[in-house]
């Protein structure tokens, strides 16, 4: 059989050749596209000893090119990002741009390349590969958090050892046990009624609980740093922070799936999950060396060993809360809350865009003081509150109900935090209501109160007469909600579409305890 021709630089390419191949005794059978998808020009092309495909039979040996061919092919692996090249002689394949597959004698660029390798492969063993890109800033703040949550609580452990007299002649090994089983015990109880009892609050406002047993497990340990100073009490004293620890623990590990996910832009919650373990375990070692080496450096001083606890726990736990806040701020929660929703629907009614995730975070922010107070008249979903309602504009609504209807809107008068007699707009939802509903209703509120808001005075006005609310605002209250139904019937497919297309999780909203009350509709 007659061999074919084989030139592995085609004319296609347009390179220069300097040269001419021998025939070989194999066929080619792709084809090499005339022009390249991308091309990565490395800063210096220099032979490795890597893998290298050599065609030794048949190949006689001729003049080199005077500079090596560069394919239209680069390799990515392990954060190297390497480039087949062809001398005339063999293919190869080196780094590009100085990458880590590139082999340098000067010693700057060697120290270059060598920290280079050192980062990726730093950012390889923490990060994981599909994330989103606020998540190295999220691990960034959490290394400060982990690293002075665990050094605090090493110093505080010393302060219980110290307190039930542990290493002392006097101290009774099954008293100090016993006490500290009950102390454990008490906590773990304490940590199963909280979690059963707040457990939808884990998904409806996830950054404001989670901040806030944050800042108790701080001061827990400040209680924990007491017991050498009231050692009577160091079962009351030791439990009562032990209880604390142990909500604050249910509530970091309820939420943690949660934040996992809001990183994991691949599906992949598994390996930002086994990442953030690896991050916990290596912060929190690092937190134990710092505390180590503190009583290390007072250890011939007892009074200075003795006060360090109160030294350092207000800059610790300072360091600690600050690390866990700003973490929890490169928290983008996709799922849709009732409060996120509303954030949405009134910038797309009064702005005209749809925010992103990112957006809608920072304006919620971590929620620990109640923001509802201050906006002018607030929605609440939920049911009517007999002791506070208007009741011409209650009966309108719901003598309007009818058996396709899976919620109806009214206005109400309610009262949020210390502040009484609020009126508002109250969204009801019927049994059976999906998430298409709720956010339909929310849509008629939104387009509600922006209308109200306009003519406040008059509203306000007419709100204050309570029972004798007219009956030409009546009407008007009627028109207003007719209204705002042919706005979300027009515009609502297109809302929940773009909201798809910006990552928000539509097929649910998520409802606090108080938010998940329903009506049933009875047909007479």
């Amino acid at each position: 059989m007659q061999s074919s021709s084989f030139n592995p630089i085609s004319n296609s390419l347009q390179f220069q050749r300097p040269w001419i191949f021998p025939e070989t005794h194999f066929t080619l059978g792709i084809g090499v596209p005339n022009k390249p998808r991308f091309r990565l020009t490395p800063r210096t092309v220099i032979r490795t000893s890597r893998t290298r495909y050599r065609a030794d039979e048949g190949l006689d040996d001729g003049p080199s090119p005077s500079t090596p061919v560069r394919f239209p092919v680069v390799l990515l692996r392990s954060g190297r990002v390497s480039q087949y090249v062809w001398d005339g002689v063999s293919l190869q394949l080196v780094g590009v741009d100085g990458g880590a597959s590139s082999v340098s004698f000067d010693f700057n660029d060697g120290f270059r390349t060598m920290y280079r390798a050192c980062g990726l492969a730093v950012k390889g063993f923490f990060i994981p590969k599909n994330v989103s890109e606020h998540y190295v800033l999220y691990v960034k703040w959490k290394f400060l958090h982990r690293v002075f949550s665990s050094a605090l609580q090493v110093i505080a452990t010393q302060a219980m050892f110290r307190a039930i007299g542990v290493g002392r002649t006097r101290s009774l090994a099954s008293a100090a046990a016993l006490n500290w089983v009950l102390k454990d015990g008490l906590g773990r109880l304490s940590r199963c009624i909280y979690t059963a009892t707040i457990a939808s609050s884990f998904d409806t406002n996830l950054k404001r609980v989670r901040f806030s047993t944050a800042i108790l497990f701080s001061l827990s340990i400040g209680v924990e740093l007491l017991t050498p100073a009231f050692p009577q009490y160091f079962l009351l004293l030791a439990s009562i922070a032990n209880i604390v620890k142990q909500i604050s623990l249910g509530c970091y590990l309820s939420t943690a799936s949660a934040v996992h996910r809001s990183f994991a832009v691949a599906d992949n919650l598994g390996e930002v999950a086994a990442k953030a373990q690896i991050q916990s375990v290596c912060f929190d070692n690092l937190g134990l060396i710092l505390a180590a080496l503190l009583n290390f450096l007072s250890k011939n001083d007892q009074r200075l060993q003795a006060a360090l606890p109160f030294v350092v726990y207000p800059i610790f736990a300072a360091m600690d809360l600050f690390g866990t806040y700003q973490g929890l701020k490169h928290v983008h929660l996709q799922t849709l809350t009732k409060d996120r929703l509303e954030i949405i629907l009134c910038t797309w009614i009064e702005q005209g865009y749809m925010p992103t995730p990112a957006e809608v975070s920072e304006r919620e922010g971590i929620g620990l003081l109640c923001r509802k107070g201050k906006v002018s008249w607030p929605i609440r979903i939920g049911c009517l509150n007999l002791e506070s309602q208007i009741p011409k504009l209650s009966m309108l609504a719901m003598r309007s109900v009818c058996n396709k209807d899976y919620y109806f809107i009214c206005m109400d008068v309610f009262c949020w935090g210390l502040k009484t007699n609020t009126h508002g707009i109250l969204l009801c939802l019927r049994e059976g209501a999906r998430a298409a509903d709720i956010s339909m209703g929310l849509l008629q509120a939104c387009f509600i109160r922006k209308a109200i808001v306009s003519n406040t005075s008059i509203w306000d006005e007419e709100i204050m007469k309570g029972i004798k609310f007219s009956d030409a605002m009546a009407k008007e209250w009627v028109g207003l909600v007719e209204d705002s139904k042919k706005y979300a019937e027009e515009n609502g497919c297109n809302l929940v579409k773009q909201m798809s297309s910006l990552g928000w999780a539509v097929k649910n909203v998520l409802l606090s305890t108080n938010e998940q009350i329903r009506y049933s509709f009875v047909d007479d």
